[in-house]
């Protein structure tokens, strides 16, 4: 990684980063686009984006100018839901859901007890992050506390914004995969403890989801969180109907399955939940009405069947939606090749996903629901200068089609259609190059 603490430093390029959500804003107050720009990054932190013309006679003599023609400038992408302990399982064939799970997921996970094992794995997921141009992500470990303090190890190694937790789980799960209420919490809080706030790390309580967590579980995980006011809460919930119906068996009692988190103080503000794919209109107001999030994983959908999600409904009921890959069931860490799931999906659902809606997902509404928009998510002056260079030339197709785009939005999906880590040229973060194509 190549530092740049303390200097100034300026690339000329296309800049391409969203203001506001598309569907509420009118199109051309929603993103801001400018064919020749220049970012300038200083202490790690955006000093200045907008046009050339307009900034550069502003910069000293002294101040480094790098330029990258043909190249558009974003923000770094953002991961709202994706599992670390499962890249072994990617592209595994099978069932659905929890066949899935019990097939691939978990004889995968057992491994995490191990620590060399976890930070061969982490090192290997934060590179792959990394190279597909995601600088910050919502990640789940397994119920081995080793799996997390070897992913914040790495993360921390390169100074990533990423935020984690421990699996709770302590039933319907193999034995060396399930926890105590009372081991859950004090693995939770040691956690919690050793790593929130060093660096750019964060903490999220992570229940796996209402199938292999008591109701004694659960609620620990809400008083954890409650005494915790600055840690998410990372979660499944509707993603399939077998669960679904396993979940109401579960909790007989409860009015649907989201009533299942809310007695147990798990549906706040700082709430993420991956899929959603089932969940009723009333369900997603009431998330919306606590400041809830929702994760759109298209991918992941697909592959196990589990359904549609429909980013209209979420829409229209007021949640906020961020994009995750969903790593091992998601078939990429490619959140661009995400973007174009979500349209397939869309599609299938009878929705036509606009692109920059999609990229809307990938960058600044996946850090509203990770609680970091004040940080990361556009290149607004202030924020920490995690960003990408991406190269429209990379391939020969995506070369041909991106030359004939009229519009930035086209050129957008066009990448989310045929893009994939060859299109990231470089990678940054807080200004630092943590990645490049070339090895430069």
């Amino acid at each position: 990684m190549t530092g740049r603490a303390g200097t100034r430093h300026a690339y000329r390029a296309g800049l391409l980063h969203m203001l506001a959500d598309p569907c509420q804003a009118p199109a051309e107050q929603a993103f801001a686009y400018h064919q020749d720009g220049l970012l300038v990054v200083e202490d790690g932190h955006v000093a200045a984006f907008g046009a050339y013309t307009d900034i550069f006679p502003t910069l000293t003599s002294e101040t480094p100018v790098t330029t990258f023609p043909g190249k558009l400038i974003t923000p770094g992408f953002v991961d709202a839901h994706i599992h670390y302990p499962q890249v072994d399982v990617v592209a595994a064939w099978g069932s659905q859901l929890l066949d899935w799970l019990h097939t691939h997921t978990f004889p995968a996970e057992q491994a995490f007890a191990d620590r060399a094992h976890a930070d061969e794995a982490a090192a290997f997921f934060l590179n792959q992050l990394l190279r597909n141009g995601t600088t910050s992500a919502l990640v789940f470990g397994t119920v081995h506390k080793t799996s997390v303090d070897a992913l914040f190890d790495a993360a921390l190694a390169r100074n990533m914004r990423l935020i984690a937790g421990k699996v709770l789980m302590d039933r319907n799960a193999p034995a060396g995969l399930t926890d105590t209420v009372e081991t859950g919490r004090a693995d939770t809080e040691a956690l919690i403890r050793a790593w929130r706030g060093r660096g750019r790390l964060g903490y999220a309580v992570t229940p796996r989801f209402a199938v292999t967590s008591s109701g004694a579980q659960l609620a620990m995980a809400g008083a954890v969180a409650a005494a915790h006011p600055d840690v998410l809460i990372h979660t499944h919930m509707s993603e399939n109907l077998e669960e679904i119906s396993r979940v109401g068996e579960l909790f007989p009692d409860a009015r649907d399955y989201l009533d299942v988190y809310a007695r147990y103080g798990l549906v706040t503000p700082r709430s993420v939940f991956a899929h959603c794919v089932h969940a009723s209109d009333d369900a997603l107001r009431r998330m919306a009405a606590a400041g809830a999030s929702v994760a759109f994983c298209p991918s992941s959908n697909l592959l196990l069947g589990s359904g549609l999600f429909s980013l209209k409904q979420a829409c229209g009921c007021g949640v906020t939606v961020g994009l995750g890959t969903d790593i091992g069931a998601g078939a990429s860490f490619s959140l661009p090749h995400m973007m174009g799931e979500a349209y397939k999906v869309g599609q299938l659902g009878g929705e036509t996903l606009d692109p920059m809606h999609a990229f809307y997902l990938a960058t600044l509404s996946g850090a509203k629901a990770l609680r970091i928009d004040d940080k990361v998510g556009n290149l607004a002056p202030g924020k920490e200068a995690d960003f990408l260079v991406l190269d429209f030339a990379a391939t020969p197709l995506l070369a041909r089609r991106a030359a004939s785009a009229a519009t930035v939005a086209e050129k957008i999906f066009i990448l989310s259609i045929l893009g994939d880590d060859r299109a990231i040229s470089r990678t940054y973060l807080a200004g630092a190059l943590a990645h490049s194509r070339d090895g430069a």
